[in-house]
């Protein structure tokens, strides 16, 4: 079992396996990976995974206290053991959108029996947090968000359209090689119709060069083992297909929803975790929150970068964990 990155082993908590895993029928031929680990009878907690496409991995579910919470996390439409893979030449993208996966998670929490639970997401996982929180936000207990992302479209083009490339010239060099200097102006545009592409030999190095990217700039110190693991080429191609689409999209929100509509969730206890170097997704984010949402807990870490991984951030969400655990 991969039990996460060794250096966390002294501020998570220590390993566990699940005691239930199931696939939800969720429609449109998707079967919905979810597992349960910790405490049966503890506060139940949702975890919501980034990308969106990565998956969830083992080391996610030693973020809670496993005598006090009820763990449930879930491989997203298309992505880790859900199923159909979008790896597959067959994958079908049409019914993988925001608000599938927002009708995923409600459907699950109905079919498990949980009454109200906590919301814990980052990156990605912190705009589906806010988009299934303001849909259902009486079913939400608390909220614990990291490295804020809503796809504004200045989100999207400071980091993947160049604007970070100020920041990591040598990188963006990687990332700019399968496309064509001619349509240079639309990255995103330009990696969709080569991420469609049928042929492996045109969407698997676009894969990888959108995911090298992503994976070599979520650390403030570089992380190989990181790197190497996210531009694997299967799960370089769901993850780098997902994303795109969902990016193509605006995530399907209209521009600023998710910060517009934070009054519908002002009530719900939040702590904000945000990395101040985060390059992924600018501080700039998670303050445009904090304002809609003053009562939040706002934890800056001064140390970090974007990934739950690095120590400062793991603590600072440990300790949100443990704040709402009774």
């Amino acid at each position: 079992m991969s039990t996460g990155p060794a250096h966390l082993d002294d501020i998570l908590y220590p390993p566990i396996e699940p005691y239930e895993t199931g696939f939800l029928v969720a429609g449109d031929g998707q079967r919905v990976y979810w597992e349960q680990s910790g405490n049966p009878d503890g506060k139940p907690v949702v975890f919501l995974h980034g990308g969106p496409g990565a998956g969830t991995s083992p080391w996610h579910r030693r973020f809670f206290d496993p005598e006090r919470y009820r763990i449930v996390l879930l491989d997203q439409r298309g992505c880790g053991k859900s199923t159909p893979h979008v790896s597959e030449p067959d994958a079908d993208l049409r019914f993988n959108t925001t608000w599938h996966l927002v009708a995923d998670i409600e459907l699950l929490r109905r079919n498990l029996g949980i009454e109200t639970w906590q919301v814990f997401g980052g990156s990605w996982g912190s705009a589906l947090a806010l988009a299934y929180a303001e849909t259902h936000p009486d079913v939400v207990s608390e909220l614990v968000l990291r490295g804020i992302f809503t796809l504004r479209r200045h989100e999207l083009e400071w980091f993947y359209e160049g604007g970070a490339a100020a920041i990591f010239p040598d990188l963006w060099e990687a990332y700019l090689e399968p496309i064509p200097v001619l349509e240079r102006s639309r990255l995103i545009e330009a990696y969709a119709r080569r991420l469609a592409d049928p042929d492996p030999a045109v969407h698997v190095p676009a894969a990888v060069a959108w995911t090298t990217w992503e994976a070599s700039t979520l650390t403030l110190l570089p992380d190989p083992d990181l790197v190497a693991s996210m531009a694997e080429q299967q799960a370089a191609v769901a993850f780098a297909r997902i994303e795109n689409h969902y990016f193509l999209a605006g995530g399907w929100f209209r521009e600023g929803q998710l910060i517009e509509d934070a009054g519908a969730i002002r009530h719900i206890p939040t702590v904000i975790v945000q990395g101040r170097y985060d390059v992924c997704t600018p501080i700039m984010t998670a303050w445009d929150l904090h304002r809609a949402l003053p009562e939040a807990e706002f934890v800056v870490v001064p140390d970090a970068s974007h990934s739950a991984s690095e120590p400062g951030i793991a603590r600072a969400l440990r300790a949100a964990t443990d704040r709402f655990a009774g």
